[in-house]
């Protein structure tokens, strides 16, 4: 498998458009962003060139590539308001598969045991993320690898006609 994990240093227009297909894709939409109503999951989200620029002042941003194809992006942060547990040293993640040609490979397992290296080189021993109550296959990926369900924040997110919850997990590294 030819898998390549690369830090964004320097966002381009190409990179940003990329991004912004994903975060748009109906079909994406539910699973990458909180949603109060039917009309949110409706909504477009655009971030320029400019604005990526910005997210990586608090962002630790990674592009993932699958036979030199951009398929996904994966970040961390440190410390934000969000966590669930205000536990000092903790990193935040989100990761997204956008093409629908990488999914199913083993991609989202490969490109979070890289992010868990980054995140260690950091000096960082704590990792919180949330994921939708509907989205059993990454609830299913992140208890094989470690993770422990530690809340869940009712009434988060809209989808498929009703209101689902937020479960937070988190994981120790060794």
């Amino acid at each position: 498998m030819n898998l390549q994990f690369t830090r964004l240093d320097q966002p381009d227009v190409e990179i940003a458009n990329t991004l912004n297909k994903w975060d748009n894709h109906p079909d994406l939409i539910p699973y990458i962003r909180p949603n109060q109503s039917r009309e949110d999951l409706q909504k477009q989200w655009n971030i320029t060139v400019e604005e990526l620029n910005q997210r990586m002042d608090s962002h630790h941003i990674y592009l993932i590539y699958f036979e030199g194809k951009l398929v996904g992006e994966m970040n961390f942060m440190v410390d934000p308001g969000h966590l669930y547990k205000k536990v000092r040293g903790t990193a935040w993640i989100g990761i997204t598969i956008g093409d629908p040609v990488a999914r199913g490979k083993g991609i989202g397992y490969k490109a979070l045991r890289y992010l868990e290296m980054e995140i260690k080189k950091q000096g960082l021993t704590r990792i919180e993320l949330g994921v939708f109550e509907f989205n059993s296959q990454a609830y299913k990926l992140y208890r094989q690898m470690g993770y422990q369900e530690i809340a869940r924040i009712p009434d988060f997110t809209y989808w498929n006609d009703k209101m689902w919850s937020d479960i937070r997990m988190e994981k120790v590294l060794a």
